[in-house]
């Protein structure tokens, strides 16, 4: 594990190595996810496809520094407009290929559309582009079982601040003022070939979060749903998800 200095906090990363023949990747993670989270999915992505792969754990997230103050609702305008620019260039990762999964393929979404920088493609995995009272109802109910049950103690295997960790996202999407959150608008300005992911079973989104980015895009987009398969694609499919992500690469 290695550490980065951005926006005046610690980020933790691993860049397992790879062709630099090939554009980087870049997994950017869900809402409580760190690089611990991801398990050793990167490195068999990796190894598929021979690049570069980069994991990192945003501020507030796995071992990197606790958040500075509370989140407002454009914080994953934030994390795709400044901190992920400044940690790619401060490894000297260009044009990569954004792998989103929740939160992180919202912020995939924002960085191609928004940051003036080029991508070479974007994978989203149970991507948000809106708000929906499912998402809601779903972390309300993680909240309660957060401070009923054994939820926080296995949180606090993989954050370095475990309550921060948790409050920094459940509050936000539970705030009021983020249900008017839309990203449906930027997804129009993409030019990069985007892949969606879903699961059928997603506690956390349903397929209309595909169906908007679909109709919103004004590039090609594959779409793979999955039976069986809840909010973490690349946990419940593992094989489908990479053979899909070589296929698209």
């Amino acid at each position: 594990m290695a550490f980065a200095r951005i926006d005046g906090g610690q980020i933790e990363y691993r860049l397992i190595p790879g062709s630099t023949d090939r554009p980087p990747i870049v997994l950017l993670h869900e809402g409580l996810g760190c690089v611990a989270l991801w398990r050793d999915f990167p490195d068999k992505l990796a190894r598929r496809l021979g690049a570069r792969t980069l994991v990192y754990s945003r501020l507030g997230s796995g071992r990197s520094d606790p958040l500075s103050a509370e989140r407002a609702p454009d914080f994953m305008h934030r994390e795709a407009l400044q901190a992920l620019p400044r940690l790619l260039d401060a490894l000297s990762l260009d044009e990569p290929l954004l792998v989103g999964h929740s939160d992180g393929a919202s912020i995939a979404i924002l960085h191609a559309a928004l940051a003036g920088r080029p991508v070479a493609g974007l994978v989203l995995m149970a991507p948000h582009v809106f708000v929906e009272d499912l998402t809601v109802a779903s972390i309300a109910r993680i909240r309660a079982r957060y401070d009923a049950t054994d939820l926080r103690k296995r949180l606090a295997r993989y954050h370095s601040s475990v309550d921060d960790t948790f409050s920094g996202w459940a509050d936000i999407w539970l705030d009021p003022a983020f249900r008017t959150w839309d990203i449906r608008g930027e997804v129009a300005r993409i030019t990069v070939p985007i892949l969606v992911i879903q699961g059928e079973d997603d506690e956390y989104g349903t397929l209309a979060q595909l169906d908007a980015i679909e109709a919103a895009a004004k590039v090609p987009v594959t779409r793979l749903v999955l039976a069986r398969c809840g909010h973490s694609p690349h946990r419940d499919h593992e094989g489908a998800v990479i053979d899909a992500i070589t296929a698209f690469r």
